[in-house]
């Protein structure tokens, strides 16, 4: 096919005299819909919040460099709202901030809930503060029992998620560890961050709910790593242990059975920017075919968030490449241009 672009929009429609931008040489290439990194932190950096928005930027042109234009923001501290006005970054769908129990997630990174009846009110906040959806802390290391523990009851999560839903916005959660699951998933939760802890039950109560999951698969290579570093809490440590010794089987189950798959890095924290490509290969890890695994970073994962892929009319955010990027990251990561709103961003010689 040849796509034209006619004021920032895709164009099935020959228009005279245009410049080529890419496939002048008559070699042709692959043209796809910009990437998606379904699980992204734009203003997390290493260390917490980052301290300035010219670092945010930087992560931006980051994701933007390797093709991943469109972002799923699944809490971010600061506001970036700002980063809209740029024309060259990628569009962020936002979730507003981390919702979470007091000392029950990483310092710094959520709106802290004292008393977990106030959840719906500040489920509403989030829901309007964001860009259609909501993230919630499903579970964390609850020190007092030395390992992973939810942090909402069943009634107060299906009034909150109601609630959401009320305001138009959809509902996501980190959950690590199994217990959290069933509550949250029968509550009416949209999608689960990680889920880790999915298991064969948890996987029917999913198809049962249309529950979608964003594994974050590159992040979860860091659970030995954690579990080395808690020394104090040994149970905690070999749950987190088990949990990734079994967890892209289970995965696996999942998306044999049919639950909706998509691709997010974390990036943010323990995951630098600009690995979506590498994400896309993990997906193939658990059972998905390479067209499939691109899919859930591109096409799939685009329709599931509300936004247009390649159709006419819609906006020219795109990446080309000459060979085929369902060969693996290797191709995937260095795409040969890059198009913002019908802008092309440099092509590789």
């Amino acid at each position: 096919m040849e796509w034209w672009v006619v004021d920032g929009l895709i164009s099935a429609e020959p228009v005279g005299g245009a410049e080529t931008v890419f496939g002048a040489d008559g070699a042709g290439g692959w043209i796809l819909p910009g990437l998606v990194d379904a699980h992204c932190h734009v203003g997390i950096g290493a260390n917490g919040p980052v301290s300035h928005l010219d670092e945010a930027t930087a992560q931006a042109e980051t994701e933007r460099d390797v093709g991943a234009l469109l972002l799923r923001d699944c809490g971010s501290p600061i506001d970036t709202r700002r980063l809209d006005d740029r024309d060259d970054l990628p569009r962020i769908i936002r979730a507003g901030r981390h919702l979470a129990r007091p000392k029950r997630y990483s310092r710094g990174l959520p709106i802290d809930v004292e008393d977990e009846s106030q959840l719906p009110a500040a489920v509403e906040v989030q829901a309007r503060l964001g860009d259609g959806w909501v993230k919630l802390v499903g579970d964390w290391i609850d020190r007092a029992v030395g390992d992973l523990a939810p942090l909402w009851s069943d009634d107060v999560l299906k009034a909150a998620i109601d609630t959401a839903h009320a305001n138009g916005a959809r509902v996501t959660a980190h959950v690590f560890g199994e217990d959290a699951l069933p509550g949250l998933i029968n509550a009416g939760i949209d999608c689960i961050e990680h889920g880790t802890g999915v298991t064969g039950d948890v996987i029917d109560l999913m198809l049962e709910h249309g529950t979608a999951l964003v594994p974050t698969l590159i992040n979860i290579d860091n659970f030995p790593g954690l579990a080395d570093s808690a020394g104090r809490y040994p149970r905690y440590a070999r749950h987190m242990r088990d949990l990734y010794s079994s967890c892209r089987q289970w995965m696996a189950c999942a998306r044999e059975a049919g639950v909706p798959v998509y691709a997010g890095t974390d990036a943010g924290s323990m995951v630098v920017h600009g690995r979506i490509a590498d994400e896309v290969d993990a997906l193939k890890g658990i059972g998905m075919s390479p067209t499939d695994a691109l899919g859930a970073a591109c096409w799939d994962a685009r329709r599931w968030l509300g936004r247009p892929a390649l159709e006419h009319g819609a906006p020219a955010d795109l990446v080309c490449y000459r060979d085929d990027p369902r060969q693996g990251a290797a191709v995937l990561n260095r795409p040969d241009v890059v198009m913002l709103r019908g802008r092309p961003f440099g092509e590789r010689s």
